[in-house]
């Protein structure tokens, strides 16, 4: 299966279904194991998990539903608010990984969603490096 063609990671994802789950285990792993990070989201998180969902909706080649209900979305201006270094976006990668093992994907998916969520992740560390150094110089 060649995944981030059209539709085919978001099918191989259990749709909208099996990414709700997704991020349900996600939130639950990061609650459990890294609470700084846990703590940057409202204590009640229902919407966090439903922008998480909606978002992986899309980007996984599935209907656009963050747009539908939040409007465009720029990954580190929606995070500006936040300083993330390499701790903090490993920290996220992990609650990720662990989430998507979590999953009855196939080992082909999973190295596939880790190995393209880290360029978000990555930018987003990016720009809140530029930021916390008062620069607009990014690393590429």
């Amino acid at each position: 299966m060649q995944y981030g063609e059209a539709d085919t990671t978001y099918k191989a994802a259990g749709c909208e279904a099996g990414i709700r789950q997704l991020v349900d285990h996600f939130y639950d792993i990061m609650q459990a194991s890294y609470p700084v990070i846990f703590s940057w989201h409202p204590s009640d998180n229902n919407e966090s998990r439903d922008k998480l969902a909606r978002f992986l909706s899309g980007w996984m080649g599935g209907p656009r539903r963050y747009k539908e209900k939040y409007g465009p979305i720029n990954l580190p201006h929606a995070h500006a608010h936040l300083v993330v270094t390499l701790k903090e976006r490993d920290q996220w990668l992990d609650c990720m990984a662990k989430a998507i093992d979590r999953m009855a994907y196939p080992a082909s998916l999973k190295s596939y969603l880790i190995e393209q969520l880290t360029v978000p992740a990555e930018r987003i560390r990016q720009v809140s490096t530029a930021r916390a150094e008062g620069t607009n110089q990014l690393k590429d």
